[in-house]
C-alpha cells in the first residue's frame, strides 16, 4: 500500500487561525469596541513555559484576540494564585484564561485546586472538574474540551473518515490528553479502548485500531508493524532522543516509530509539526467560542427578566401595606437581568445597589433606547401622580408588553417623608420598593451632599477668619508648610497660581506681591451666596447669626440654612456625566465675590479634591425595582424650584445603554411642565446631549377642577363636593392649564401623550372631556389610566400610546440660544412658557445681571426659581393666567452646576413642618424591625 498521507498541523492550524481571524473581525464589526480576551497566568519563570506562552501570545495577536500575560514570582503562594484567579474570573474583558502548568513556585500549591478555581465558562483549557465532568457525560456543547484532544479531533476530521462506528484506541490516560480523548471519541460514536503502561496486550490492541491516538510520553514505543493497515495515526508525543548528527546532539520524536508506521497507516501526524500547532490553534478557537457565548449571554439590550405578578385588592391598601406584601427580587438578580456585570454592582443589602460608572464606559458604543420624560400640569395640593404614573408606565411597558424599560427617578429628601406626605416612591400598585428603603437614607447620597456642602461653608468662614487675623507671611507659611525642610504647592494651589497669572512652581520664588495675591481671597461677606444645608424641614434656621463664640474674635454674620436638595452640590451631582466632570464642576462653584468683585470658587478655597472624595460613592446611581420587578435608577434629587428638578444625567445615560435601541427609559421632571420639563429640556438635555422622544403629561380631573376655579383644599380635611361630584364646567375651564402645558411641550418639538390619572370620584364624562380637550390642544394622544389601583395593567393604553408616539417625528429644539443676553433669556421663558406679558427686574436683579455678565457667566442657561403652584409668580393664580408682569427680585449663579437662577417673587428653600407632620404616624416595630406608618 502507498505510504500514509501526512496530516500537517501547521497547515490545518493555519486554516483554523484564518477562520478565527474572520470571526473576530465580524464580532468587532457587530459590537464596536469589543475584542475576545485571553489571559495567561504564569507562576515562576520556566524556560519551556515562557516558550509556550510566547507562541500563544503571538497566535492571539495574529487572530485579533486581546491577550494578557500575568506573571507571578516563584515565591507566590497558593493564596496569591487564587486571588489572581478570582480577579480574572470577575473581569468581563477576559473571556478565557489558562493557568500555565507546571506551577513553578517554591511554595506548596495544589494544582487541582488551582485549575478548579478557574470559572468553568472561562476554562478554555478544559481542565476543571466541571468541564471534565460535562465531557465525560457527553455535554459537548456545554463545556470546553482540552486543547490537545480537540486538536486531534480536528485533524481526524481533515481525513474525511467518519469516526462513528470505528474502533479507536487511545494510549495514555492523563487528564490533559488521554482521558478526554477517550471521552471525545466515545461521544463521536467510536468504540474506544484506552491502553496504558499496564496493558499487557498493547500490540494486539493497537492492531485492531482504525483510529490510533498515542499520548504515552515514551519515545517511539508504538512500532509500525503493530499498526492496522489503513489506520489513522495521531501522535501526541514530544520526546528527545540522542542524535549525533544534530548540533544540539538530540532530535525530537513522537511516541510512534514514524518511519515504519507511515508505511502501514493511511494518515499520520508528523512530530514535530503535527498535533503541537493544533493545540495552540484550539486554545484560540475556544477563546473565540467563549467570547461568542459571552456576547450571546450579555448582549446589550438582550434581557431575560423575571416579573412579579401583583395580587390586586379592593379597596386598595395603604402604600406601606402594598410594599410590604411584595417580595422583591434580590437586587443582584435585577442587575444581572438588565446586563450589568457583578463587578459593576455594589450591594447595599438585599434590595438596593450602586452601579459603577465603568458600566457606561463599557457600553459607550451601544445605541441608546427611547427617551421619555414624564411631567404634569401645574401641581395642586391634591397631587397629580407623576411618580405613580412613571412607575405605572414602566410596569406596563416591561411586565405587560415585555419591552426593556428603566425608570429614572429622583431620591426624596426627608421633607416629603417626615413633613408633608410620608413618601415619594409612587403609590398604590405603582411603587419603587421597598418604599421604606427608598424614602429613608437609601445609600446615603443626601448625607454625603450635606457633608460636602457644609465643608464648603465651613471653609468660607474659616478663610475669612484666618485672613482677618494673620499676616500674609503667616498665612503663606500655613498654606504652604515646610515638610522636612521642603515646601511644595499642591495641585489645587498650582491651579490658583495659574488663575492669578503666576507661572511659578517653586514656593520660594514668589514675590511679596504674589504671596499677597495667593493667600488672600479677600471675600466680601455681603456677597456670600453659599449657605449651610440640612435634610430636615426646620423653619427656624431660615435666618441665623453665626460666629457668636468668643473664639471667633467678633467675626459674626447673618446666614441661613437651606434644605440639602437645594444645594448646588446636588445640582452638580445631577448634571455631571462622570467623576472628572463632577470634580471640574465642583472647582467652578462660585461661593462669593472678593471685595474687588472677582468670583471666589471652591477651587480657590482648596476644597475641590475633598468634595470629590466625599462624593465618590454618591456619584454612582442607585439600582432598585418596582412592585412588578422592572428596574429603577434612583439618583439625585435637586430641588425643582431653586435647581433644575431632574434626576441624574448619569442614571439616564447608563439606563439608555442598558435597554438597547428598542428599549425605553422613562425619567421624571419635577413639578409642572413649566418648571421641571422646561429645565429638563433647556438645562439637562443641553448638558447631557440626550434628545427626548416623547413627553408624558400627567393630569387629573380634580386638579383641573381646581384650575377651573374650584375651592381651596386642606390636607386631612374632606374634599368639597366640587371635587367628588361631576362638574363638567369646572373641568372644561381648568383645561386651560392642560392646554397651555401641552403647548409648552410642543414648543420644544416633542410629541405629547396626556395621561389622565383617574380617581374613583371621576366620572366617565369628566375623563372623556379631558381626553377630548387634550387631543384638540395638539396632544399626540390622550388616554385614561388606572395604574394606581391596577398596577401596570392600568397603564397599558398609556404604554401603547407612548410606543406609537416614540415612532413619530421628534424635532427637538431648545427654547433659546445661551449666547443671548441674560435678560432676553429670562423674558423668553416668562413670555413663551408662563404666558407673561413682560418681566420686571428689581434693582438687586439688575445689579446681578451686570455682575455675572462681567464675570463671564452671562452665557449660562437659565433656571427659573418660582412657585410651582401657578404658571405665574402668584400661587393663587390658577388655570392659565396671561398679561401679568413677572417680577425678578434677584439672580444667583450656580456656576458649577452650570446655570443662573433668577428668584421670582418670594419663596424659601427651607420649608417648615406642618402642624401635624407625617412623623406622628411613623414608628418602628421593636420586635420585627419593620417600619410602620409611612404613607
Amino acid at each position: 500500500m502507498a505510504p500514509a498521507e501526512i496530516l500537517s498541523g501547521k497547515i490545518v492550524s493555519g486554516q483554523v487561525r484564518d477562520r478565527l481571524k474572520q470571526q473576530v473581525v465580524e464580532m468587532t464589526e457587530k459590537f464596536p469596541g469589543f475584542r475576545p480576551g485571553l489571559a495567561i497566568l504564569q507562576v515562576g519563570n520556566r524556560d519551556d513555559s515562557n516558550l509556550y506562552i510566547n507562541m500563544k501570545l503571538k497566535a492571539a495577536a495574529e487572530i485579533g484576540i486581546s491577550a494578557n500575560h500575568i506573571k507571578l514570582p516563584n515565591t507566590a503562594t497558593e493564596a496569591d494564585v487564587l486571588k489572581c484567579i478570582a480577579s480574572l474570573n470577575a473581569d468581563p474583558t477576559v473571556h478565557g484564561f489558562i493557568v500555565q502548568l507546571p506551577l513553578d513556585s517554591n511554595k506548596p500549591i495544589n494544582t487541582e485546586k488551582i485549575t478548579n478555581a478557574v470559572a468553568p465558562e472561562k476554562d478554555v483549557d478544559g481542565l476543571s472538574s466541571i468541564n471534565a465532568g460535562k465531557l465525560s457525560r457527553g455535554d459537548l456543547g456545554d463545556c470546553f474540551i482540552p486543547c490537545t484532544p480537540k486538536g486531534c479531533m480536528e485533524l481526524i476530521r481533515q481525513t474525511g473518515v467518519q469516526v462513528a462506528g470505528k474502533r479507536a484506541v487511545v494510549i495514555g490516560r492523563s487528564k490533559i490528553v488521554g482521558a478526554p480523548m477517550h471521552d471525545l471519541l466515545l461521544w463521536n460514536n467510536a468504540t474506544v479502548t484506552t491502553c496504558h503502561s499496564k496493558t499487557s496486550t498493547l500490540a494486539e490492541e493497537v492492531g485492531r485500531a482504525d483510529i490510533l491516538v498515542v499520548a504515552a510520553g515514551r519515545a517511539e514505543m508504538v512500532k509500525g508493524e503493530w499498526i492496522k493497515p489503513g489506520a489513522i495515526v495521531i501522535d501526541c508525543g514530544i520526546n528527545h532522543v540522542p542524535d549525533s548528527t544534530k548540533a544540539s546532539g538530540k532530535r525530537v520524536v513522537g511516541d510512534v516509530a514514524y518511519s515504519s508506521a507511515k508505511e502501514k497507516a493511511s494518515f499520520i501526524t508528523p512530530v514535530p509539526g503535527g498535533v503541537g500547532p493544533m493545540t495552540v490553534a484550539m486554545l484560540m478557537q475556544s477563546t473565540v467560542e467563549s467570547a461568542q457565548r459571552f456576547l450571546e449571554k450579555f448582549q446589550p439590550g438582550k434581557w431575560t427578566i423575571q416579573y412579579n405578578e401583583l395580587t390586586l385588592q379592593i379597596p386598595v391598601p395603604s402604600d406601606i401595606e402594598i410594599s410590604k406584601s411584595c417580595m422583591p427580587k434580590p437586587i443582584e438578580q435585577v442587575a444581572k437581568e438588565v446586563g450589568l456585570f457583578p463587578h459593576e454592582v455594589e450591594l447595599y443589602g438585599q434590595t438596593k445597589a450602586k452601579v459603577q460608572l465603568s458600566a457606561l464606559k463599557r457600553l459607550q458604543n451601544q445605541p441608546d433606547g427611547k427617551y421619555i420624560v414624564v411631567t404634569g400640569i401645574t401641581p395642586t395640593p391634591l397631587g397629580e401622580g407623576k411618580s405613580t404614573t412613571t412607575v405605572g408606565l414602566v410596569q406596563a411597558l416591561g411586565a405587560h408588553l415585555h419591552q426593556n424599560v428603566f425608570a429614572c427617578v429622583r431620591q426624596p429628601s426627608q421633607g416629603p417623608t417626615f413633613g408633608i406626605k410620608g413618601g415619594a416612591a409612587g403609590g398604590g400598585y405603582c411603587q419603587v420598593v421597598p418604599m421604606e428603603e427608598f424614602n429613608l437614607h437609601l445609600t446615603g447620597d443626601i448625607h454625603a451632599i450635606t457633608a460636602a456642602n457644609n465643608l464648603v461653608a465651613a471653609a468660607i468662614d474659616a478663610r475669612i477668619f484666618h485672613e482677618l487675623t494673620q499676616s500674609d507671611q503667616a498665612l503663606y507659611n500655613r498654606l504652604v508648610p515646610s515638610v522636612n525642610g521642603v515646601r511644595k504647592f499642591s495641585d489645587i494651589q498650582i491651579r490658583r497660581l495659574q488663575k492669578l497669572g503666576i507661572n511659578k512652581t517653586d514656593p520660594m520664588a514668589l514675590t511679596k506681591e504674589e504671596i499677597n495675591a495667593f493667600v488672600r481671597l479677600d471675600i466680601d461677606p455681603g456677597t456670600i451666596t453659599w449657605q449651610r444645608v440640612l435634610d430636615t424641614n426646620d423653619r427656624f434656621l431660615r435666618k441665623i447669626t453665626i460666629g457668636q463664640s468668643v473664639t471667633e474674635k467678633g467675626f459674626s454674620r447673618t446666614a441661613q440654612f437651606d434644605i440639602t436638595v437645594s444645594s448646588e452640590i446636588m445640582a452638580v451631582l445631577a448634571l455631571a456625566d462622570g467623576l472628572d466632570d463632577m470634580k471640574k464642576r465642583f472647582g467652578r462653584m462660585v461661593v462669593a465675590s472678593s471685595k474687588k468683585g472677582q468670583p471666589v470658587t471652591a477651587d480657590d478655597l482648596g476644597v475641590t479634591g475633598a468634595l470629590a472624595v466625599l462624593m465618590k460613592d454618591a456619584v454612582k446611581p442607585n439600582l432598585m425595582q418596582t412592585l412588578e420587578g422592572t428596574p429603577v435608577f434612583v439618583h439625585a434629587g435637586p430641588f425643582a424650584n431653586i435647581a433644575h428638578g431632574n434626576s441624574s444625567v448619569l442614571a439616564d445615560k447608563i439606563a439608555l445603554k442598558l435597554v438597547g435601541k428598542d428599549g425605553f427609559v422613562v425619567t421624571e421632571a419635577g413639578f409642572g411642565a413649566d418648571i421641571g420639563m422646561e429645565k429638563f429640556f433647556n438645562i439637562k438635555c443641553r448638558y447631557s446631549g440626550l434628545r427626548p422622544h416623547v413627553v408624558v403629561l400627567v393630569a387629573t380631573v380634580r386638579a383641573l377642577k381646581m384650575h377651573g376655579g374650584g375651592p381651596a383644599v386642606t390636607a386631612g380635611v374632606p374634599l368639597p363636593k366640587e371635587y367628588t361630584e361631576e362638574n363638567l364646567q369646572l373641568v372644561a375651564k381648568g383645561c386651560s392649564n392642560l392646554n397651555k402645558q401641552i403647548q409648552n411641550a410642543r414648543l420644544f418639538g416633542v410629541p405629547v401623550v396626556v395621561a389622565v390619572n383617574a380617581f374613583k370620584t371621576d366620572t366617565k364624562a369628566e375623563l372623556a372631556l379631558v381626553v377630548q380637550h387634550a387631543k384638540e390642544a395638539g396632544a399626540f394622544d390622550a388616554v385614561e389610566c388606572t395604574h394606581w389601583a391596577e398596577g401596570g395593567k392600568g397603564a397599558l393604553a398609556l404604554a401603547r400610546a407612548v410606543q406609537r408616539a416614540s415612532q413619530a417625528p421628534s424635532n427637538f429644539r431648545f427654547l433659546y440660544n445661551v449666547e443671548l443676553p441674560v435678560v432676553d433669556k429670562i423674558r423668553l421663558i416668562a413670555q413663551q412658557v408662563y404666558g407673561a406679558r413682560d418681566i420686571e427686574l428689581l434693582p438687586e436683579a439688575q445689579e446681578k445681571v451686570a455682575l455675572y455678565t462681567k464675570q463671564g457667566f452671562g452665557n449660562l442657561p437659565i433656571c427659573m426659581a418660582k412657585t410651582h403652584l401657578s404658571l405665574s409668580h402668584d400661587p393663587e393664580q390658577k388655570g392659565a393666567p396671561t398679561g401679568f408682569v413677572l417680577p425678578i427680585r434677584d439672580i444667583r449663579a450656580s456656576v458649577g452646576a452650570g446655570f443662573l437662577y433668577p428668584l421670582v417673587g418670594t419663596m424659601s428653600t427651607m420649608p417648615g413642618l406642618p402642624t401635624r407632620p407625617c412623623f406622628y404616624d411613623i414608628d418602628l416595630d421593636s420586635v420585627s424591625g419593620e417600619v410602620n406608618g409611612l404613607f
